[in-house]
């Protein structure tokens, strides 16, 4: 299967909606979205899907607009500031779905509204829904959604328990999400995972978290910045976190989840493509332009890199003892061994080692030439290097399957079955190489 990979640029945190918006921006089908969403036994609620400015720049935005049952709004700025702060949204080309739904008991408590996942309001009479882990994954187990986009939003949600759990002292099964459950997070995880699935995203970069400082009201209390539920997360699944000067909450109990959940990797390929950008607007103003940008990146084509050559001349050396030094060395982790013929001083025949390995593997390279072989001194010169994307496929053949190298260059691609692959399937069907080599670029497609 070909990668997908996808860089989610952190640079203003991360929060649910502003995925989603960064996934839909990037080109996630809306009405997808939409027919997942009206699936959902949860009701009250509507989205918006704008375009809208922030800090000049034009974005996607995504928005889960409540009824007053349900509502559990992002006012956060007001206890940051002493005052409400107006959004910077000036939204235009609107498309809303109301995704209301009649005759569904969800079990309504009144309570004040709490520190949540997407926001931490102030006091509200309004009625919010409790719900434990069960409940939720019985709603995403029950909406219309592949097994790949369910398999995520329990995946993030149950990232979710484990962070509230430890955080108020509980067993995860008795946790129960007046924050979490609220129907606004739930449409945004949910959301976020059927974005993903639509995208056929495979793999998912995010080098680090930018995380904003201070305190935070909320039903609790005043707590710090990160919160704990986002302190838990980052804890327990290894996100790289950076703390910047902005006073204010900028990752999401949310968006951590979601971060922890979907990511692959902390480390950009050195050299990459971008093959489309995807940028999501957040709903709240603090320095900088509050938003997430997403990438789509492919690693294909010509790469440039660093790899190191060892030599030395060899003239006082058996042949059993040069070759048991060359399974070392490739079995160490070296990406070439060769010998040259040479002659060298007095007229001795010799032979001229040659090992390409990275910089990290140097030292254990030498240590095993010195280890096997006669000579008293290694040289070593580090080489640039033009080389090609590969990656490793497997395809099936009518002997069975077959490991392949694929390279890409200028559009086009390139097939080279393995050799240990081939020469398997000729013992086991008892067939000749070549003809079992063409039966393998045969099942490549060529």
């Amino acid at each position: 299967m070909e990668k997908r990979v996808l860089y989610l640029e952190c640079e203003s945190g991360i929060s649910g909606d502003m995925t989603v918006a960064a996934l839909l921006d990037l080109g996630a089908d809306q009405e997808k979205l939409q027919k997942a969403l009206k699936s959902l036994l949860v009701g009250g609620f509507r989205t918006v899907i704008s375009r809208v400015k922030k800090s000049g720049l034009d974005m996607c935005d995504f928005d889960v607009v409540l009824d007053q049952a349900h509502e559990n709004h992002d006012h956060d700025m007001e206890y940051l500031h002493g005052h409400s702060h107006d959004h910077e949204h000036h939204g235009h080309d609107h498309e809303e779905h109301d995704h209301g739904h009649e005759g569904h008991d969800h079990g309504h408590e009144g309570h004040h509204h709490g520190h949540g996942p997407e926001g931490h309001g102030h006091s509200h009479d309004h009625v919010h829904e409790h719900r434990g882990l069960p409940e939720i994954l019985h709603i995403i187990a029950h909406a219309d959604l592949t097994e790949r986009a369910k398999e995520t939003a329990a995946r993030i949600f149950r990232i979710l328990a484990a962070a509230e759990a430890k955080a108020h002292g509980v067993p995860e099964d008795q946790v129960h999400f007046h924050e979490v459950g609220a129907v606004d997070s739930i449409v945004d995880i949910v959301a976020a995972a059927v974005c993903l699935d639509d995208l056929d995203i495979t793999d998912v970069v995010i080098t680090k978290l930018n995380e904003g400082q201070g305190t935070i009201r909320c039903q609790h209390g005043i707590l710090p910045v990160p919160v704990p539920a986002v302190m838990n997360i980052v804890q327990a699944h290894g996100l790289p976190l950076h703390i910047t000067g902005i006073q204010g909450e900028l990752v999401t109990p949310t968006g951590a989840a979601i971060a922890a959940a979907v990511r692959t990797g902390a480390k950009l390929p050195d050299v990459f493509t971008i093959k489309k950008t995807g940028m999501g607007a957040g709903k709240r103003n603090y320095e900088g332009p509050g938003m997430l940008r997403a990438m789509l990146i492919e690693e294909g084509g010509e790469d440039r890199d660093r790899i190191w050559k060892l030599e030395t001349n060899i003239d006082d050396c058996t042949g059993e003892s040069l070759g048991y030094t060359m399974e070392r060395l490739m079995e160490a982790g070296a990406r070439d061994v060769h010998y040259l013929p040479v002659y060298m001083k007095k007229n001795r025949p010799a032979y001229q080692l040659n090992v390409l390995c990275t910089e990290e593997d140097v030292e254990r390279m030498e240590q095993i030439v010195f280890e096997e072989t006669t000579t008293i001194g290694i040289r070593r010169v580090p080489m640039d290097r033009t080389i090609l994307r590969r990656e490793s496929l497997t395809v099936q053949t009518p002997l069975g399957e077959a490991k392949v190298k694929v390279c890409r260059y200028g559009g086009t691609e390139r097939y080279f079955p393995e050799y240990d692959s081939v020469v398997s399937l000729c013992r086991a069907g008892k067939k000749h190489y070549q003809e079992v080599y063409q039966m393998v670029r045969k099942a490549c497609g060529e």
